[in-house]
């Protein structure tokens, strides 16, 4: 006897887009005909669920990198809040990989957004990834606020200078380097974290 649950409707859809995804790429066009005939819905049900294309995308890009990065570092009050932080940040960037894994994920960035003729999709996919970024990152930046380590007024423009940083050590780890780049990364992430949090003690090693 099986007593497992049919997946929701909900679920539906989102399987059926990420198998999309997982055959096109991240921009495929994910209408709502489309989509709702591989989950087996109706178009007014997807709607239901996801009132937008661009609300579908978001929800997948935030259950991607919830895959790729499962822990959260920024909950482990045993830890400075800057070294919570630094290590949130640097679960992003492990996420991109070193060497010749860096060097993919570039170039998949670059023909995906850059290269591509600039569609509806492309935009929306951007937008998607975009929004995950900031969300997490001002996620993260509010438990610390709450903890009075910054200013909740500052979260969103820290938010943004954080995913500046990390988005040019990404960058970074696609070029050649020596075999000082660990350390020389790990130093940008303190600095960028001791520019958005209040003053703290020392950093030690």
């Amino acid at each position: 006897m099986n007593d497992e649950k049919p997946p929701s409707t909900r679920e539906r859809i989102l399987a059926a887009a990420a198998d999309m995804l997982a055959e096109d790429g991240l921009t495929a066009r994910l209408s709502v005909r489309a989509v709702a005939a591989r989950a087996g819905v109706s178009i007014g049900s997807l709607r239901h669920h996801f009132p937008t294309q661009q609300d579908l995308r978001d929800e997948l890009t935030r259950r991607i990198f919830d895959w790729i990065a499962p822990t959260d570092p920024i909950d482990d009050r045993s830890l400075p809040a800057r070294d919570r932080l630094a290590g949130c940040l640097g679960q992003v960037l492990a996420a991109v990989g070193a060497g010749p894994q860096a060097r993919e994920a570039l170039a998949v960035a670059v023909r995906t957004f850059v290269t591509a003729e600039q569609t509806e999709q492309v935009r929306a996919s951007y937008r998607a990834v975009e929004r995950d970024t900031q969300h997490r990152l001002e996620g993260w930046l509010r438990t610390l606020a709450e903890e009075g380590a910054l200013s909740v007024d500052d979260v969103p423009r820290s938010a943004r200078l954080l995913s500046t940083v990390v988005n040019g050590l990404a960058y970074q780890r696609a070029m050649p380097a020596d075999d000082t780049l660990t350390e020389r990364e790990r130093e940008t992430l303190y600095t960028a974290v001791d520019a958005v949090l209040r003053p703290h003690p020392p950093h030690r090693t």
